[in-house]
């Protein structure tokens, strides 16, 4: 598996080895001793979520500010445009994102650490979505950063209309979020 630190150098690209014939592929998706050495820290996942969306759906900016979870996402039918945005106060990229496409057919995965907010929108008709999370879900911490900040300005590689949940809807601006220290 191949380990690429993106832009913002804690966020990771994973690409794995697939090996394929006319029967089908085989490819390692979670390896711990590969992840912890290109993370170049240990980690427990503790829980594996899966959710399926249809096109235009845009989720997030997504991020517990206690219980604060890392996540290893990746896509296991279609395509999204998947994004992590720094949100550490301290930060030298603090405020800045990043995305990639992740699909079933690339099988790519990326690593947002603790301490972003994480987002994505499904490019194709519908995708579904696996990702590890390194704490447990705790909805009386979990917040929404609005996925139209201006000043974060995320390029979401689709013209929409997107489709937002209630609370997606109510994300507030990067400027009135709370923010890990």
């Amino acid at each position: 598996m191949q380990a690429t630190p993106l832009a913002i150098p804690d966020v990771i690209l994973f690409e794995p080895r697939v090996f394929g014939d006319e029967r089908g592929f085989f490819f390692e998706s979670y390896n711990q001793r590969h992840f912890e050495a290109a993370i170049g820290y240990s980690v427990d996942f503790v829980q594996d979520n899966h959710s399926r969306s249809a096109k235009n759906v845009l989720r997030g900016l997504h991020y517990q500010i206690k219980q604060a979870q890392g996540k290893l996402v990746r896509v296991v039918h279609g395509e999204v445009f998947d994004v992590a945005v720094d949100i550490r106060k301290g930060s030298p990229t603090f405020g800045q994102w990043v995305g990639e496409v992740l699909s079933a057919e690339n099988k790519k995965q990326l690593w947002i650490p603790a301490g972003f907010a994480h987002g994505f929108v499904t490019l194709s008709d519908n995708a579904e979505f696996l990702y590890k999370t390194t704490d447990y879900y705790a909805p009386t911490f979990e917040r929404c950063i609005a996925w139209n900040d201006p000043s974060i300005g995320i390029n979401w590689h689709s013209e929409g209309p997107f489709s937002l949940s209630a609370k997606d809807q109510q994300g507030v601006l990067l400027s009135e979020a709370e923010v890990f220290e």
